[in-house]
């Protein structure tokens, strides 16, 4: 979906103002559903990345900086995520050569790249699958779902987009209130630059939580190739402008900028407008990890020759030193 962009303003404006009875009964919902019981308790720690909003914040490379980590310390994490978009209806051990995006989500083809990675419309399911695979989970998204105990939840902030306009969906980006997300969660993640994180930074002082902060960082041999070259940056991610920021970090000369809704499906018209613009410009299209997946994964030739053509620009999430620390500790209190 696209973000409207009322979400991003300042304060609620008109429009947000005319959702507000809706969003009441959306958040209050969300809220009941959130407060009930965990219906299963792994027999494995459980380490949930999620965040307070819809769209993109940066769960993706926290989930896979974690079971780095994870793996560091001499532990076997598997990851688990629902697998937005997926097709399957049970438990399944995403394998990336025989698996497309349509099947399992582009999220778990990537984390499949740094640890077994289970997709399954049912947590507590799914978990009890991942139980056999190593010692520990590691949730990409389901802070809000109730169906599996979380040991350690980390809520993911975009500081360059925050909580938008601080209303809760439809009127707003939140997925329910923040004070009942900020008294569960077991520390916040602030990532990127910028001051619109600092209401989720001020909450988790008061609740006295750690903050961690940290940067997506550029896969450096790809910003050498794509360094001072014009491309063609597209992106269906939740936060276009964040990946086109990252491009001219890179070091990239944007020529021209393609935006698509959040897990974006590809289509035939999509292919040819983005491969017409290569041919005219001679610009590389420069696309995100998920985005070629999806690619990848498509029956059409048009959708395959554009996968063809573009580069992915891989970003890994560093934290900062004093971060990194903090966050060890709170693996370690997890896992004991």
């Amino acid at each position: 979906m696209h973000a409207p962009a009322f979400w991003s303003a300042d304060k609620p404006d008109w429009r947000a103002i005319c959702l507000l009875p809706a969003s009441k009964l959306y958040g209050a919902v969300a809220l009941s559903r959130f407060r009930r019981a965990p219906a299963y308790r792994s027999t494995v720690p459980v380490i949930c990345i999620g965040n307070p909003t819809l769209g993109g914040s940066g769960k993706t490379p926290m989930a896979i900086l974690t079971a780095r980590c994870l793996q560091a310390l001499g532990r076997k994490p598997v990851f688990l995520s629902r697998g937005y978009g997926a097709s399957v209806a049970e438990p399944v051990h995403v394998d990336p050569d025989a698996h497309m995006a349509a099947e399992v989500g582009d999220e778990p083809l990537l984390l499949a790249a740094t640890a077994p990675a289970i997709v399954s419309p049912d947590r507590a399911a799914g978990a009890k699958r991942a139980e056999a695979l190593g010692d520990v989970i590691v949730m990409d998204d389901g802070f809000q779902n109730p169906a599996l105990h979380k040991d350690l939840s980390l809520l993911v902030v975009d500081a360059g987009a925050g909580l938008g306009n601080g209303a809760v969906f439809p009127a707003g980006p939140l997925r329910m209130p923040l004070g009942p997300q900020i008294a569960r969660a077991g520390g916040v993640v602030v990532i990127g630059e910028g001051a619109r994180a600092d209401a989720v930074v001020r909450a988790a002082k008061r609740g006295d939580l750690p903050v961690l902060a940290g940067s997506l960082i550029p896969d450096p041999a790809m910003a050498i190739a794509i360094g001072g070259r014009p491309v063609i940056a597209y992106a269906g991610i939740g936060r276009p402008e964040k990946f086109f920021t990252t491009v001219e970090q890179a070091g990239a000369e944007i020529v021209e900028k393609r935006r698509f809704p959040d897990h974006h499906v590809y289509t035939d018209h999509d292919a040819r407008g983005l491969m017409a613009l290569h041919r005219r410009s001679g610009a590389i299209p420069v696309t995100t990890q998920k985005d070629l997946v999806r690619l990848k994964g498509s029956r059409s030739s048009s959708v395959r020759a554009l996968a063809d053509a573009s580069v992915a620009l891989p970003v890994t999430l560093a934290l900062d030193e004093m971060s990194a620390a903090a966050f060890q500790t709170l693996l370690e209190r997890a896992l004991a």
